[in-house]
């Protein structure tokens, strides 16, 4: 069986996204796709897919299954992906076949990455991603390493950091609404599971059922903490007080999560040179951040 064969913008842009450490990462890709190749009994198929952290690679079991093998890029938000993902079971899910978290490995079923809610005229697939969000918020599992009100608790000491640290560049009133949301709502954000990262590329068609979520970060506590994902992809297609109406969420929980992320992202940006989309996602462009910031913070 030929080799996975990382494709070369991935391995082009990888260090600069990932970090230090993603020379040897890269490197020991082959070889790790190999050897759960062998031990699932996998054949592969057509060339590999990627997204911002994880190379995909198209494969068949022995018994002529579609599936795809799954090698991301070890980090926290991705970390309880196969918990998520075993605890969903393919309902308004992807379908967790098996995995190795301690490497990074899954093996799920393939669906149809040429069709995502993306090309989707805008208001109905916000429709289709809440309807997912609220399907997928089951009760949290206990193991599940991330809360909302963890991350909100961490914001409050470690956004005025990064903004003295980063010579203010945002007003110290759009700081100081971010913090008072994490101060008010944090403590209260519930134990549901919620994914942090449901934007429109992260929908795929598929057979057992229309529209699946793939790539979740799942968190526990409040849905509208995900509402930040598709307010600010496809940002120009509709006003936002449009896409909040077709999400049915709650409009004031929604404006409070996504001021505390759009703040969170701007300091990101400010930090230095990112990219968002260049590896297959929709590029949302941190230019739109302060007018999604100013939008939030309306009454």
């Amino acid at each position: 069986m030929p080799p996975l064969r990382i494709p070369p913008a991935f391995a082009a842009r990888a260090p600069r996204v990932l970090g230090p450490g993603a020379g040897p990462w890269l490197a020991g890709l082959p070889r790790l796709a190999e050897r759960y190749a062998r031990e699932w009994d996998l054949r592969f198929e057509d060339t590999a897919r990627y997204g911002f952290v994880a190379v995909v690679q198209p494969a068949r079991r022995a018994d002529g299954r579609r599936v795809v093998l799954k090698l991301g890029w070890p980090h926290e938000e991705s970390r309880d992906e196969p918990l998520a993902l075993s605890t969903w079971a393919g309902q308004g899910a992807v379908l967790l076949l098996e995995s190795a978290p301690a490497d990074g490995v899954l093996l799920l079923e393939r669906l149809d990455d040429s069709r995502t809610l993306h090309a989707e005229p805008l208001l109905p697939a916000v429709a289709v991603l809440s309807e997912l969000a609220r399907r997928l918020a089951v009760p949290a599992p206990g193991a599940l390493t991330r809360s909302v009100a963890g991350a909100a608790e961490r914001l409050r000491s470690e956004l005025p950091r990064s903004w003295h640290e980063l010579d203010r560049p945002l007003p110290r009133r759009e700081l100081d609404a971010a913090l008072e949301v994490c101060r008010d709502l944090g403590p209260e954000s519930g134990t549901a599971l919620a994914n942090e990262d449901l934007h429109y590329e992260n929908v795929l068609a598929g057979q057992r059922q229309p529209w699946l979520v793939i790539d979740p970060k799942p968190i526990a506590g409040d849905l509208e903490y995900g509402a930040f994902s598709l307010l600010w992809n496809r940002f120009s297609e509709s006003s936002l007080d449009d896409k909040l109406a077709a999400s049915g969420l709650d409009a004031d929980r929604a404006r409070a999560w996504t001021l505390v992320r759009a703040v969170q992202n701007r300091l990101w940006f400010a930090a230095g040179p990112r990219s968002t989309g260049d590896l297959g996602d929709e590029d949302p462009s941190a230019a739109q951040l302060p007018a999604l910031t100013r939008w939030a913070m309306r009454s």
